[in-house]
């Protein structure tokens, strides 16, 4: 698949499939004679993978760390388990925190909706 396909179907840019294959979060591409990039249809999951951790926070340095633990195979499956396990629970905790802050969102705004109830009432009242 070449670059820009590839791009188009991950949302991405192509200047960020290379950018993600220069820092190495993107294995390199099979090259054609001609030098045109050829990325495996798997790219893609890979890809859509980043996307979520990064959608989840991930900071790029562990992201880097899970690209190469996994470019190493199976023999770190331990390692990548722990590094998402911790992650999942920083994100947990983020959860939670973005839970607590909307509940407080919650009642200030049910608070600016009351007086506004009252003034309509009020208005439109038998006078």
């Amino acid at each position: 698949m070449k670059i820009g396909d590839l791009a188009k179907q991950a949302g991405l840019t192509a200047y960020t499939i290379r950018y993600y294959e220069r820092i190495g979060l993107l294995p390199p591409a099979d090259r054609h004679a001609s030098g045109i990039r050829d990325y495996d249809p798997k790219a893609l999951i890979w890809i859509g993978f980043l996307q979520r951790l990064k959608t989840t926070g991930m900071p790029l340095r562990d992201m880097l760390t899970y690209a190469a633990l996994r470019n190493t195979g199976a023999g770190s499956i331990a390692e990548r388990h722990d590094l998402l396990v911790r992650h999942r629970a920083s994100l947990c905790a983020r959860l939670a925190d973005l839970n607590a802050s909307l509940v407080v969102l919650d009642a200030k705004i049910a608070s600016y909706a009351a007086p506004v109830e009252r003034t309509i009432s009020h208005d439109h009242g038998p006078q």
